[in-house]
């Protein structure tokens, strides 16, 4: 386990080093020409109140086996109302010391409110800034489209929950732990290049994704 928490140590300090790596192409959920997203077959007529209602995050319990927080995406592939919304949620849970590895919303803009707990939290712009800061409950942290993010408890006995609001109905994922090291592929010999490490540093990172990715 401490071997497997060097190794995530690490990946922090190359992503964050990296944080321009976010993504240069942006899109935008498309206008609706009608009042709301009518399924495929029915018309307006043929839906009620259950149609705008979602119960995803009824009764959502996090992995407390897991080194990772638990994200319950709630977007228009579990709830079709909000298509073309430009609206989406979750609920993420963090146990003891987990993480929410750097990742990016290529479609979205994303507003974090912590419920539960204290939350630290980190953003890189294109000019690879760091900004950080510590979260109470009943704060509120945004993250722009497309810059890479993340957030951690660091309380080793207190867990933290909070709901996120996004700008898209379907902002899209980038983890940038599993697009480098995991199924993308990419060969080590482009990611030891780019990230000038030796080829056994790579292929430990390729390893250790079975223990480290959510």
């Amino acid at each position: 386990m401490a071997h497997h928490k060097m190794l995530l140590c690490a990946l922090f300090a190359v992503f964050l080093a990296f944080g321009s790596l976010s993504s240069t192409v942006q899109a935008s959920d498309p206008e609706l020409t009608s009042d709301f997203f009518v399924p495929e077959g029915k018309v307006a007529a043929d839906l009620d109140g259950a149609f705008f209602t979602n119960t995803t995050l009824e009764n959502v319990q996090p992995n407390l086996n897991s080194a990772f927080a638990t994200v319950t995406p709630v977007n228009q592939n579990a709830f079709p109302a909000l298509t073309g919304l430009g609206i989406s949620s979750a609920l993420i849970q963090f146990p003891p010391g987990t993480v929410n590895p750097p990742h990016t919303h290529p479609r979205g803009t994303e507003l974090i409110y912590v419920i539960e707990g204290t939350l630290s939290v980190g953003l890189v712009d294109t000019t690879q800034k760091l900004f950080t800061q510590t979260l109470l409950p009943g704060d509120l942290f945004v993250f722009p489209k497309g810059l890479v993010h993340f957030q951690i408890n660091l309380d080793q006995w207190t867990s933290v929950k909070a709901v996120v609001g996004f700008s898209s109905s379907n902002p899209g994922l980038i983890s940038l732990p599993s697009t480098l090291f995991g199924k993308s592929m990419i060969s080590s010999e482009v990611l030891q290049k780019s990230f000038n490490v030796t080829a056994d540093v790579i292929n430990k990172l390729k390893a250790a994704q079975i223990f480290l990715l959510p």
